[in-house]
C-alpha cells in the first residue's frame, strides 16, 4: 500500500508539473503572438510620399508667367496711339508702367528656385532677356511719345507721327524680345507638358 501511495503521489506531481508547464507555455505563446502581431504593422507602415520639388518649382514659375502678358494689350494700344498722334501723355505713362512691370518680372524670376527644371538655365536666360528687351522697348516708345507731344505740329503729318531714333531703338528692342520669347516659349512648353501646366505662346510672355 505504501508503494502504491508513493506511485500515486508521484503521478500527481508529474501532472501538476505538466499543467504548470502548459500554463507557462500559453503565457509565452501569448507574448510571442503579441509581438508577431504588432511587428508586421510597424514594418508595413510606409512613409508619406514626399512632394516633387521639380513640380513645385514648375508651378511657381507657371504662376509668374500667368502675369507676364498683363500689359501686352496696353502696350499695343499705347504704341498705336503714339503713331496716330493721340492720347500722347497717357500713352507715355502707360508705356513706362509696362516697362516697370517687365522689370519687376525679371526681379521676381531671380527670386524663384528653378534649378530642378530641365534646361532651367536656358529658360531663365531667355525669359530675362525677353523681359529686359520688352522693358527697353516700352521706355523707348514712351520717349517717342514725349517727343511727339512736345513738337506735335512738326512731328505729326496727316495724323501719323514721324519716326525718330527712339522709335527705331524701340523697334530693335522689340525684335530682341520677340526672338527671346520664342525660345522661352519652347522651353517652357516642354516643362508644362511634363507637369500638366499651361502652355504659352511667345505673345503670351
Amino acid at each position: 500500500m505504501l508503494a502504491a501511495v508513493g506511485v500515486v503521489i508521484a503521478a500527481v506531481g508529474i501532472g501538476a508539473g505538466a499543467l504548470l508547464a502548459e500554463d507557462g507555455g500559453d503565457d509565452g505563446g501569448d507574448k510571442r503572438q503579441t509581438v508577431s502581431a504588432t511587428a508586421p504593422a510597424s514594418e508595413s507602415a510606409s512613409p508619406s510620399p514626399s512632394a516633387d520639388p521639380a513640380r513645385e518649382q514648375a508651378v511657381a514659375l507657371d504662376k509668374l508667367l500667368a502675369t507676364s502678358g498683363d500689359s501686352r494689350s496696353t502696350v499695343i494700344k499705347s504704341v498705336a496711339d503714339v503713331k496716330a498722334c493721340r492720347n500722347l501723355p497717357e500713352a507715355s505713362r502707360n508705356l513706362r508702367d509696362a516697362a516697370r512691370q517687365r522689370s519687376q518680372l525679371v526681379t521676381d524670376l531671380r527670386e524663384l528656385s528653378v534649378d530642378k527644371l530641365p534646361r532651367h538655365t536656358e529658360l531663365t536666360a531667355a525669359l530675362t532677356k525677353a523681359w529686359q528687351a520688352s522693358a527697353s522697348a516700352d521706355n523707348h516708345y514712351a520717349a517717342w511719345a514725349d517727343e511727339v507731344a512736345k513738337k506735335q505740329r512738326k512731328m505729326c503729318k496727316k495724323g501719323q507721327a514721324r519716326s525718330t531714333p527712339q522709335t527705331q531703338a524701340g523697334n530693335r528692342a522689340s525684335g530682341v524680345a520677340s526672338a527671346q520669347k520664342g525660345k522661352a516659349s519652347q522651353l517652357w512648353n516642354a516643362v508644362a507638358r511634363e507637369y500638366g501646366l499651361t502652355e504659352r505662346q511667345p505673345t503670351q510672355l
